[in-house]
């Protein structure tokens, strides 16, 4: 008897655990579903709140878009009628000027120097009639018994800054340190010298500035000193018609 029922309890067993596992399976899935629908409700809500965020955003632009077509359209009207009045100042002018003539343009802060000018070599402390000339870039001096030596390391000149007519007469000695050298060729040489430059302080008048100076033969000339464009640069003018116009004529 218990074996014809033993088969039929071990069926019914099996039965009852398919169904229980059928039942979790069916939770699992229905629980994954609506978490499913939650995030995806979410994120239409954050799609929608975006696009309105943008829709405003864009309202605003538009309203701004138009108030500076506004501003323009009034700049414009502006911008014209100022324009009309600066035409009918202008032409109103005109008519008072006539042929009235105008003066030429003078430069502004600008000290006027003469093509002869007296300096002063700090250095020394002596005065010496010199030539203002544009049209050389770097000024000169006629510089005699030229000796470079050594000193602190450094490349150094010493020199005797004499007049062409005053050859014989021996100034102080002009100590400077070398800044760098050029070849100068003479008119009646084919042979180029190779020459120091030194920076010197120089007084004209109101002018105390420090110059380059090239250490040149000028014993030929009729002025120990040529000034030239680097000394005069944004701070003078030159009248060559003119000697003597920031300085005495009667120093030597």
């Amino acid at each position: 008897m218990f074996k014809r029922i033993a088969p039929i309890i071990a069926l019914s067993m099996l039965s009852g655990c398919t169904m229980m596992q059928g039942d979790n399976y069916h939770q699992a899935t229905l629980a994954a579903i609506h978490r499913s629908e939650s995030n995806v409700n979410a994120h239409l809500t954050n799609v929608e709140l975006q696009l309105s965020n943008q829709m405003d955003f864009i309202d605003s632009l538009q309203r701004e878009i138009h108030e500076l077509k506004n501003h323009v359209t009034t700049l414009e009207q502006t911008t014209s009628q100022i324009e009309s009045n600066t035409t009918d100042n202008a032409e109103e002018q005109n008519n008072k000027l006539g042929n009235l003539t105008i003066p030429a343009h003078k430069p502004r802060n600008k000290i006027v120097l003469g093509s002869v000018e007296n300096v002063s070599i700090d250095a020394i402390n002596q005065s010496f009639k010199a030539r203002v000339d544009t049209g050389a870039a770097t000024s000169s001096l006629n510089a005699v018994d030229v000796q470079e030596f050594e000193r602190n390391g450094k490349n150094w000149v010493r020199f005797h800054l004499v007049k062409g007519d005053n050859a014989n007469k021996r100034t102080p000695w002009v100590e400077a340190p070398i800044l760098r050298h050029v070849r100068i060729r003479q008119a009646n040489s084919e042979k180029a010298e190779r020459r120091a430059v030194i920076k010197l302080w120089v007084k004209l008048g109101n002018i105390h500035e420090q110059t380059p100076f090239t250490l040149a033969d000028r014993k030929e000339m009729s002025h120990a000193i040529l000034l030239g464009r680097e000394f005069i640069r944004d701070i003078a003018v030159v009248d060559v018609g003119k000697e003597f116009i920031q300085s005495d004529n009667t120093k030597k």
